[in-house]
């Protein structure tokens, strides 16, 4: 089976047929997803599409547009909220100086209060990093030395020189719809660079819709198309990619576990 490691199932734009689309994911092949926490504002909700389900999870997390709101985050509020079983990471969390909807001040100390509580919880760090290499990286290397964590960068776009200071700190990378596209060529290159051990796929759905259903909204059962890139630009066959990602999540993503 697939893994999709990213998926935002809540808010309006699945409202109407949220089970349908889980539905479709399983028919084609998609057998576990990790739902993502973009404000704590939500974590009600995502706890409620995640319950009772034998193959979701989900994190807990503040996304760096929302950071202006949450200036005041706390590992404590974060550590408490992580103590529910079906919990199994924190974030999505990080920098982004592509919007900048928050002031950079306000996501540099929240992001700071996620990489707390991963330290504490011992759970993977889910990282959005956009347009913020060089600061990221210093970040990392500074709390890593601190006290070790694990991170991912998910749908990652970025450059060699983060991904290799992720990679030298135990760090996966996740792949996302990106790689279909025509101009995005330092991604699949990402695709090719990054050790079969450390490589996760993603829709982060319901954005960025892999090719040739890029411009409407995605969904997790388009995730077959995300690895069947992965496989070709990297020589390798589906199946070898479907298999290691999915250990590869069920590693990093130790609490989670596959019911009866």
């Amino acid at each position: 089976m697939l893994v999709d490691s990213h998926v935002n199932l809540h808010g309006e734009r699945y409202a109407e047929d949220l089970e349908d689309v889980l539905a479709r994911a399983a028919e084609a092949g998609v057998g576990a997803m990790l739902a993502i926490s973009d404000h704590l504002g939500s974590t009600d909700e995502i706890a409620g599409i995640v319950a009772g389900r034998r193959n979701l999870w989900r994190t807990v997390g503040v996304h760096p547009h929302w950071a202006k709101d949450a200036a005041d985050l706390t590992p404590e509020r974060l550590v408490a909220l992580a103590e529910a079983d079906d919990v199994v990471a924190i974030g999505e969390c990080g920098l982004d100086r592509h919007y900048e909807y928050s002031g950079f001040e306000d996501q540099e100390r929240v992001f700071r209060a996620h990489v707390r509580a991963a330290q504490r919880t011992g759970l993977p760090l889910v990282i959005h990093a956009r347009e913020a290499d060089a600061e990221m990286e210093a970040i990392l290397t500074e709390m890593h030395e601190e006290a070790p964590f694990t991170p991912l960068l998910h749908c990652y776009t970025g450059g060699p020189g983060l991904m290799q200071a992720a990679l030298k700190r135990g760090g996966y990378v996740s792949v996302s719809g990106i790689v279909t596209f025509k101009t995005a060529d330092a991604v699949r290159e990402t695709a090719r660079r990054v050790p079969l051990d450390r490589l996760l796929l993603e829709t982060d759905c319901p954005f960025l819709s892999p090719v040739p259903h890029r411009g409407r909204r995605n969904e997790p059962a388009y995730l077959p198309l995300v690895a069947q890139k992965v496989a070709e630009v990297r020589g390798v066959s589906v199946g070898e990619i479907e298999a290691a990602t999915t250990e590869n999540f069920f590693r990093l993503f130790s609490k989670a576990k596959l019911s009866a």
